[in-house]
């Protein structure tokens, strides 16, 4: 079965953004994300880029119809042979609409929507674990790494802290808007027969293999 373009769904600690690092260095995905997009077309000065800039210095969001528009100019310069992995994209049925007729506009195949299913515990639990270098950035695990707040980080020797936004309350207040939003966007594509459930606490060897059998063909269980 040929290689699929692919839409990464699911919660905030849900695995997104690694399992999108595994499949972009494992199979030459071209990793999407929205910042990646907006920071790109930022730095290149472009037109779009420059009306996204004007929108962030003034604090507010950029508009559906711009991130739209940089997504198309994004995706306008695949290859037929090229596979996109978009994370972060989209984040309402509105965009979902607008990427559904640039696909069909650029002939490709439409993507398979892959949801990330983790409960609201889990992701209390990760995020709850995530400890951040204040001088590097650094992020680590409590459980994985065994580090903790006041701790000095290995690769900097910087502090580690809990993020505000770490915090249970914090993550239980970010999951309600998440749910608020993303819900109906997953109804979209089950309505569409594109979307594939996966068991996100399946273990992550577990779930980054599924992830890669479905990217590579495998059908829906």
């Amino acid at each position: 079965m040929p290689q699929r373009d692919l839409i990464l769904l699911g919660p905030p600690g849900a695995g997104k953004g690694t399992h999108a690092e595994h499949l972009q260095n494992q199979m030459a995905y071209l990793h999407m994300s929205t910042g990646d997009i907006l920071r790109a077309a930022v730095a290149a000065e472009t037109e779009l880029g420059k009306q996204a800039q004007a929108y962030m210095n003034a604090g507010e969001l950029v508009p559906d119809e711009l991130v739209i528009d940089l997504v198309q100019e994004r995706m306008t310069q695949l290859g037929a042979e090229e596979h996109y992995l978009l994370d972060g994209f989209p984040r309402t049925v509105a965009q979902a609409e607008a990427l559904t007729a640039l696909v069909a506009e650029l002939g490709r195949t439409a993507a398979l929507v892959i949801y990330l299913a983790v409960s609201d515990e889990e992701v209390v639990h990760r995020l709850g674990g995530r400890r951040m270098c204040r001088k590097c950035g650094a992020i680590y695990n409590v459980d994985r790494d065994g580090l903790d707040v006041g701790d000095s980080c290995p690769e900097c020797g910087g502090e580690l802290y809990l993020r505000r936004d770490d915090q249970p309350e914090a993550v239980r207040n970010r999951l309600a808007v998440y749910k608020q939003d993303t819900q109906p966007l997953i109804d979209y594509y089950q309505q569409r027969g594109q979307l594939v459930t996966v068991d996100g606490e399946d273990g992550q060897a577990k779930v980054s293999e599924r992830v890669a059998e479905l990217a590579w063909g495998g059908q829906p269980d």
